[in-house]
């Protein structure tokens, strides 16, 4: 699978740097087209020449030449990668990364990478575990970065602990493993619902919810880098889908949901309803602006479709669709019967009552319920919890096969 990929591979000031010849005759041998980018540091523990050498290709360390002036542009790069590996990763390119210190080609090269990132730390174990080492590792995690955790064992000041790099040879199977998984929906066309609806009430209020849409926005890049078109229906979100096979539909109401998702779904092969729509809207929605009495204000409120249901009805022999359920109690009872009764494949349960889940939040924790198990996850990042969901999504495309 790494065969014609294009790999920026950054090295920074560690000792495992040597390490990164290994690893780069490995890409190699692979297939892999590697550029190489150091920081001033690194140059201090392996030299270019020994790279370039193993690459063919010069190695950029700086912005541009000092002979003749030639520019290293650091958004060509990350237009022209596949995948971004920094390996080895020092605590302080992780800080660097983590808060957006661009004072090297390496952390321009990454605030510019359109691609996956992937980022092998590697120091001692005292400052692996440091909180601020491991604040900046989360935060990069949330930013959608992949951790290629480090080991424990001997290290460079002979103590024994957690923070070696991992092995060059494990490190290439990481990236392996991911270009295997982004083929898995190649083909496929997903509709995805994502974010609350806004209910009017009068022109300047409405009737929502907390949701931020992160969860289906994960979704979205998830399908996305496994080669599938997305058709993402949003409701109002501050994200921006970043691949380019998302094509996002605006939204407001749930009755714009409604419209879009009967006609999305025609075109797909799986609906994922992962949007928070409101069961609710106001029977009449208020000319003006409804002013303050003292009498108090009354809403007559009137069901919104069930677009889970809707879609359930229209499903056709070999579509797929996946239900969410946002539970506070029963929260098992309550989703198998949503299962059943919407005609979903499986869904994805969330309960209020898990800390670390629910909207507002960076982190889920979902059980997942088909006809015949349920399968409970931990508490992860939602990146994490989307590629899980996907896992079971192409589990079913298999069993189709």
């Amino acid at each position: 699978m790494m065969q014609g990929k294009k790999i920026v591979l950054g090295i920074t000031g560690s000792i495992a740097a040597y390490k990164a010849a290994v690893l780069t005759r490995g890409l190699i041998k692979k297939g892999a087209e590697v550029q190489i980018v150091i920081t001033p540091a690194g140059k201090e523990f392996i030299t270019p020449i020994t790279l370039s050498a193993l690459t063919s290709k010069p190695v950029i360390s700086d912005f541009f030449s000092q002979r003749d002036g030639t520019w290293h542009s650091h958004v060509d790069l990350g237009l022209w990668a596949d995948a971004m590996l920094i390996a080895p990763a020092t605590a302080s390119t992780i800080g660097k990364m983590a808060n957006g210190i661009a004072d090297n080609m390496l952390i321009t090269t990454y605030l510019s990478m359109k691609a996956p990132v992937f980022i092998a730390p590697a120091m001692d174990l005292d400052m692996y575990a440091h909180p601020s080492t491991q604040r900046n590792l989360e935060t990069l995690r949330k930013f959608g970065n992949y951790i290629i955790e480090p080991t424990t064992g001997e290290l460079a000041s002979h103590l024994t602990g957690k923070g070696r790099m991992e092995e060059p040879e494990k490190i290439i199977e990481h990236l392996e493993a991911f270009f295997t998984k982004r083929q898995t929906l190649q083909g496929h066309t997903i509709m995805i619902t994502a974010g609350p609806t806004y209910e009017k009430i009068d022109p300047v209020r409405f009737i929502g919810n907390y949701s931020s849409g992160k969860m289906g926005y994960a979704l979205a890049e998830e399908c996305a880098q496994r080669g599938a078109k997305v058709i993402l229906i949003s409701g109002p979100v501050s994200l921006t889908p970043k691949h380019p096979n998302i094509q996002r539909i605006n939204i407001e109401s749930a009755k714009e949901m409604y419209e879009a998702a009967i006609e999305a779904y025609r075109h797909a092969d799986t609906g994922i309803l992962c949007a928070a729509v409101a069961d609710f809207t106001p029977e009449t929605v208020a000319d003006g602006k409804i002013k303050r009495t003292q009498n108090g204000l009354s809403l007559q409120l009137m069901p919104t479709h069930d677009i889970a249901a809707a879609l359930g009805q229209q499903k056709r022999h070999g579509q797929r669709l996946i239900g969410f359920a946002l539970e506070t109690n029963n929260e098992a009872a309550n989703a198998k019967e949503k299962l059943t009764r919407k005609n979903l494949d499986f869904i994805v349960l969330n309960s209020l009552r898990d800390e670390g889940a629910g909207f507002r939040c960076e982190t889920n924790k979902i059980t997942i319920i088909d006809s015949n198990k349920k399968t409970p996850y931990p508490l992860k990042t939602k990146q994490e919890v989307a590629s899980d969901i996907v896992d079971k999504l192409v589990s079913l495309y298999n069993k189709d096969s």
